[in-house]
């Protein structure tokens, strides 16, 4: 074995060891009904001869009504379970996550809004709850060792609970898809949408998808990977302008009439899914360091955020507005590679908190032929003043200010550029 495997190896040692010292009876289980989640329930009883609890989380996916959340409670039951939860987490999720995303304008590689990330703080956060509830030993999730879920999950966990152990069985069982089709055959394990090609993950503010097609560049993603929008031939033949009102940046009404963010962002999905607005897709670049080919549909962030955004331009001054675009890639790095409980995201989050007391307004959106853009604005504190700003004859704008402004404003730049030119000649000379 070489230096590099063995070192890997005496750490897997390592880990066992820790195994031995603190027996696993019983592992509260992030469940969501599907093929590995499924073969895992019963792969660790097997492995550990621990008794399992289920959590499962309405994040509101496009699925998570209440019978079919019912269904996969019954399932995991059925599987031997000894306790499951299922918890409507949609108002945590729009109040704590979604609403800090959308004042940081969080939007990753400029195409992605963090649908998937943040979602899975929140189920980091019940999923200890559930497990100190239940006294478990240790926590199991879904994550391969190669994508961003793991880190998001296992750094939160263990921020809220360090003496929590993390099993991982996907990386641990080393089955592929066609093994664990076996095994869930073998274990009488009922599996729906077995020829399922594509691995998704659904929530109120996005689905993503990747797998298959997808994972190779140089195809299109084929018109079967998106499963919200409307097909191109469905979408209407004419616009739809939809009006957002803000306070402090927080969505609070749609078309006028004073909603919940959750009902806003609930709307936003209907009218953008309808005109096919929100599709993305991303070569993206993972916490671990590898590129990944993704595809999103993103119907309500597709509105809500270049509304937001557009919005806060208009109240900020160009230095606020340059600065902020700063604080808020910060954030967005912070939250899309796992580090939602870094205590530098409470001092971005209080800038971005400052800053938007005084987003406050209407924005009004038009949407058509897959397209959103911003249309109109208005606001009690947009820095804008018409008098100065037109054209017209009647502007209060003394223009011939200009001439001492561009005199001193270019000073530095003029005295650079001329000492330049003098040292070009010196070189040149010398030469």
């Amino acid at each position: 074995m070489d230096r590099n495997g063995d070192i890997k190896n005496k750490r897997w040692q390592g880990f066992l060891k820790i195994m031995e010292q603190k027996p696993i009876k019983r592992i509260c289980l992030m469940y969501s009904g599907g093929l590995d989640t499924s073969c895992m329930l019963k792969w660790l009883q097997e492995k550990y001869n621990a008794e399992i609890v289920t959590f499962t989380a309405d994040v509101g996916q496009e699925l998570a009504d209440p019978n079919v959340l019912k269904e996969v409670e019954e399932k995991a039951k059925k599987a031997g379970a000894v306790a499951t939860y299922t918890m409507d987490l949609r108002e945590e999720f729009v109040n704590d996550y979604l609403i800090p995303l959308i004042k940081a304008n969080g939007v990753y590689q400029g195409v992605y809004p963090l649908s998937t990330a943040v979602g899975r703080y929140l189920i980091a956060k019940h999923v200890v709850k559930v497990a100190e509830k239940e006294n478990c030993d240790a926590v199991a999730h879904g994550s391969t060792g190669k994508g961003n879920d793991q880190v998001r999950l296992d750094i939160t966990v263990k921020a809220l609970a360090p003496d929590m152990v993390i099993l991982r069985p996907i990386i641990e069982w080393g089955m592929g898809r066609d093994e664990e089709l076996k095994y869930a055959e073998q274990h009488g394990i009922n599996i729906a949408n077995v020829n399922k090609k594509y691995s998704t993950d659904e929530n109120l503010w996005g689905r993503s998808c990747e797998c298959d097609i997808i994972e190779k560049p140089e195809e299109i993603p084929p018109a079967d990977s998106l499963e919200w929008l409307a097909p191109s031939e469905k979408w209407p033949d004419q616009p739809e302008i939809v009006k957002i009102g803000f306070t402090k940046g927080v969505p609070t009404s749609w078309n006028d009439k004073p909603m919940s963010t959750l009902q806003i962002i609930e709307e936003a999905h209907k009218t953008s899914v309808k005109h096919g607005v929100g599709w993305v897709q991303h070569m993206e670049d993972r916490a671990v360091g590898l590129k990944s080919r993704e595809t999103y549909e993103l119907p309500a962030a597709a509105i809500i955020i270049p509304a937001h955004r557009e919005l806060e331009k208009y109240v900020c001054t160009r230095n606020e507005n340059s600065f902020k675009a700063i604080v808020d890639q910060k954030w967005t790095e912070l939250a899309y590679e796992g580090l939602w409980v870094d205590p530098l995201m409470d001092a971005l989050n209080a800038f971005i908190d400052e800053v938007n007391k005084k987003v406050t307004g209407w924005v009004k959106v038009r949407l058509f032929k897959g397209k959103a853009e911003v249309v109109a604005q208005q606001s009690p504190y947009g820095i804008y003043n018409l008098n100065l700003a037109t054209y017209d004859t009647d502007s209060k704008f003394d223009q011939r200010a200009a001439y001492g402004f561009i005199e001193l404003f270019g000073l530095s730049s003029r005295m650079g550029y001329q000492t330049k030119q003098r040292l070009l000649k010196d070189e040149k000379e010398k030469k």
